[in-house]
């Protein structure tokens, strides 16, 4: 149901570059981009993710109680994703581990450059 997400950013060619990295970590690529507008995604069938300069011209801010969530293939992608999300300078909102009484629900927080919230995950539930 999901095409693609976009956040803002105030400093696009330093995001370009962090989601660049980051993404190409779970095997994300480019797939749209001009000189305001750069979106990334596993393949055009998948949802994408996008940062954008404003189009307004106004400076782009964090939405409060506003996460985007990457789903991943397992707990060790979780935690390697998050990992390189802080080595490329994002910070940390909640480590990785298994979240409150979601049994299966395997998650790790952060923010990006912008102070974007975003969260990667693997679900493993137990079949009913």
């Amino acid at each position: 149901m999901i095409g693609y997400i976009t956040l803002g950013t105030n400093d696009f060619e330093k995001a370009v570059n962090f989601y660049d990295e980051l993404f190409s970590s779970i095997g994300a690529g480019r797939f749209l981009e001009s000189e305001q507008f750069v979106a990334w995604s596993t393949g055009m069938d998948t949802a994408g993710f996008a940062i954008s300069k404003p189009f307004d011209g106004k400076p782009a801010s964090v939405g409060n109680g506003t996460m985007i969530a990457i789903m991943v293939d397992s707990n060790e992608q979780v935690d390697a994703f998050y990992q390189k999300a802080l080595s490329l300078g994002a910070t940390c909102e909640g480590a990785p581990g298994l979240r409150g009484e979601l049994s299966g629900f395997y998650a790790a927080y952060f923010r990006d450059l912008d102070g974007n919230k975003l969260n990667a995950f693997h679900m493993d539930m137990p079949a009913k």
